[in-house]
């Protein structure tokens, strides 16, 4: 009797020391093609514009990358009582047509252990920042345009470097190893292109935690720049 509660209690430890280590980690794919929370924005006929920032397809995967993650800005966590997760939740911490007086670009800038996101999580790239920077200047509209992917480009350096950049590193990095994994190096993101991980959670394939997470899936155009490359044999190119 004795040793049936001692093997219960091992269980129950080893249960929640499993829970812990894998919070970051999203929900098996039930299916429902929104994983993560994301939505997808209505198909688009009107063409992206070099002269503006959209906010669907450039700043809400920036913030979902860098500011949502678990014990952040999430729905659950709230850090700070702040969540991002939305368009209208992030509008609370932005003043249209003024970046610089706008707190979610103010923090973003500093250079100090109040930036976000904190170190030792990387500071966003200077293109991010302005991005952002350009995007609340020109009304923090909450827009959306068809992208101009291409899927005949599917290299590493033109189409999937960008992609992971953009849309995946802010969980994914040495500082913040979501589910353990890195894609900040191209070494480190074909070890999960090689196992089948990259591509299984992108198409929220049955089985895979769909990413990215508290955002939109990626367009379809993306997805199968990335199915390109790996087939072609995920080449450092």
């Amino acid at each position: 009797m004795k040793r049936s509660k001692i093997s219960l209690a091992i269980i129950i430890l080893s249960g929640i020391l499993l829970f812990n280590s894998c919070r970051h980690e999203l929900p098996i794919n039930t299916g429902n093609g929104n994983g993560g929370g994301g939505t997808n924005p209505p198909p688009s006929s009107n063409p992206c514009s070099p002269d503006s920032v959209y906010f669907v397809n450039e700043i809400m995967p920036i913030i979902s990358s860098n500011c949502t993650m678990s014990g952040c800005h999430d729905n659950i966590t709230h850090a700070d009582g702040v969540n991002l997760t939305t368009y209208t939740n992030i509008m609370k911490h932005v003043k249209p047509g003024d970046a610089a007086n706008s707190k979610l670009y103010k923090v973003i800038i500093k250079t100090n252990n109040d930036r976000m996101p904190p170190p030792p999580m990387p500071a966003l790239s200077q293109a991010q920042k302005d991005k952002i920077f350009k995007w609340i200047n020109q009304g923090a509209k909450n827009n959306f345009c068809a992208s101009a992917c291409d899927t005949t480009v599917f290299t590493y350096s033109g189409a999937v470097k960008s992609i992971m950049q953009n849309k995946c590193v802010g969980c994914h990095n040495p500082a913040s190893l979501g589910g353990n994994i890195d894609l900040s190096t191209y070494n480190a993101v074909k070890i999960v292109a090689t196992n089948g991980k990259l591509y299984g959670s992108v198409a929220h394939l049955q089985g895979y935690s769909p990413m990215p997470k508290n955002a939109a899936k990626l367009s379809d155009c993306e997805i199968t720049q990335i199915k390109k490359w790996i087939d072609a044999g995920s080449q450092n190119n």
